[in-house]
C-alpha cells in the first residue's frame, strides 16, 4: 500500500493499526506516526490482541521492503481474519513521499492473552510442520550438538529483554524477524543446521515455529525446540559474542596499534578460523622483531580446550569500521541513497533467478 494511501487512512480515522516489524531501537529512531513496535517474530504471536476486531486493517511496515513483506505474509500464513497490507517501501517510501516521521516513540505490545496465544501456537506449529522444519526434543538437539561434521547455530528468537532475563545455555540471541532477514550474519556457513528456542511450549511455542517455517523455505535444515521449560533457562544477561581474553584489533590497524599492546615478549594471534591470523602474522613481521605465533585452530580450539573467554569491548583496540551503514539507519541519509537502496531491492528477484543457487522452497497454499 503506498505511503500516501496509508496517510489518508490514518488522517481519516479509519480502523487501522500500523505495526512496525523492525528492531525496537530502529523504531525509536523513526517510525510511522501512530505505529506500534512489533518486531517480526512477535507479529503472529501478538496481532490478535493488537487488532481484535477482524475488520481492522493491519498495515506492517519496516524501513524498506523485506521485513514488512515477510511480516505481512507471516500474518497471512497464520490465517488471521483481518485484511493485511505492507507499507510500500517502508519509512524510506514515507520519507520520499514528503511525509513526516515520528521520533523517540515508545509504543510497544502488551501481554499476550491466553486465547491469542492458543490460536497463534496452533497456526505457527502447523506452518512449521508444513514447511518441513524439525520438531526438536532435547535428545535430538544433543545429537545435533555432538555431530562434528555439521556446523550448528543455536538461536533464541525471543526479544533481547526476554533473552537477558533467562535463556538456555549455549543459545545466542537472534530475534526471529532479524534472523530471517540476516542469515548472512547469523548463519554464515552454508549447509549448517539451525536450532531455535523460544519461551517453551507452555508459555510460547510460537516464535520459534514461525521463524523455523521461514528458514525451512529458505532451504535451511532447521529445528525448533519443543520441550524446553523456563526452569532450564539458567543463563542470564545480554548476548555478546565471546573471544579469547586479549586485545582485539583489525588486521589493517596492526602497524598503528603495536605501541598500545600490553608489554610482552611474544605476540600470539588468533581469529575465528586461524587463517586470517596467519595472514596478519605475515604482515606483522614487517613491524616488530618480537617472536610471533598463531594459535593453532584459532579461537574454536581455545574454546574446545575449555579455556576462559570474555565478552564486551574492553580489550578492543580498533574501531568497528567494517560494517556497511544502510541508508535506512539514522535520519540523515540522502534521498539518492534511499532510492538507490530501493532500486537494489527491486532487482533482487531477477538477480536470484540469474544466480540459481538460492534453494528456496516456497510454502504452497493450504
Amino acid at each position: 500500500m503506498p505511503a500516501e494511501e496509508v496517510k489518508a487512512l490514518l488522517d481519516s480515522g479509519a480502523d487501522v493499526v500500523v505495526l512496525d516489524a523492525r528492531r525496537f531501537d530502529e523504531y525509536q529512531t523513526m517510525c510511522i506516526p501512530g505505529g506500534t513496535s512489533v518486531p517480526g517474530a512477535e507479529l503472529a504471536l501478538r496481532v490478535r490482541d493488537l487488532a481484535p476486531n477482524p475488520a481492522t486493517r493491519v498495515i506492517v511496515n519496516c524501513a524498506g521492503r523485506t521485513r514488512s513483506i515477510i511480516g505481512t505474509q507471516s500474518l497471512v500464513n497464520a490465517g488471521i481474519p483481518n485484511p493485511v497490507s505492507a507499507l510500500r517501501n517502508g519509512t524510506i517510501g514515507w520519507t520520499l513521499a514528503g511525509l513526516k516521521l515520528d521520533h523517540g516513540q515508545q509504543r510497544r505490545f502488551g501481554a499476550v492473552s491466553p486465547e491469542a496465544l492458543a490460536a497463534a501456537r496452533s497456526a505457527a506449529q502447523t506452518l512449521a510442520d508444513r514447511a518441513g522444519a524439525v520438531r526438536l526434543d532435547t535428545a535430538t538437539l544433543a545429537a545435533w550438538v555432538a555431530d562434528g561434521a555439521r556446523t550448528l547455530y543455536r538461536w533464541d528468537v525471543r526479544t533481547p529483554e526476554e533473552y537477558a532475563a533467562g535463556h538456555l545455555p549455549g543459545f545466542g540471541s537472534a530475534p526471529g524477524g532479524q534472523l530471517v532477514q540476516e542469515t548472512d550474519v547469523c548463519a554464515a556457513v552454508r549447509g549448517a543446521r539451525i536450532a531455535l528456542a523460544d519461551g517453551g511450549p507452555g508459555s510460547d511455542g510460537v516464535r520459534a515455529a514461525m521463524t523455523a517455517h521461514w528458514l525451512a523455505q529458505l532451504g535451511w535444515e532447521v529445528g525448533w525446540l519443543t520441550d524446553n521449560t523456563p526452569d532450564q533457562h539458567t543463563s542470564t544477561g545480554p548476548w555478546r559474542p565471546a573471544h579469547a581474553p586479549q586485545p582485539e584489533v583489525l588486521r589493517t590497524d596492526l602497524p598503528t596499534v603495536l605501541g598500545r599492546l600490553p608489554a610482552a615478549d611474544r605476540i600470539v594471534l588468533t581469529c575465528p578460523d586461524g587463517r586470517l591470523a596467519r595472514l596478519a602474522a605475515a604482515d606483522l613481521h614487517r613491524y616488530t622483531a618480537k617472536p610471533l605465533a598463531v594459535l593453532d585452530g584459532g579461537t574454536p580450539a581455545w574454546v574446545a580446550a575449555g579455556l576462559p573467554l570474555e565478552t564486551g569491548d574492553a580489550g578492543r583496540l580498533s574501531e568497528r569500521i567494517d560494517r556497511y551503514r544502510r541508508p535506512y539507519e539514522g535520519t540523515d541519509a540522502p534521498r539518492e541513497a534511499m532510492q538507490a537502496y530501493l532500486d537494489w531491492e527491486f532487482g533482487l528477484v531477477a538477480q536470484l533467478g540469474r544466480a540459481g543457487t538460492h534453494h528456496f522452497q516456497v510454502l504452497p497454499a493450504a
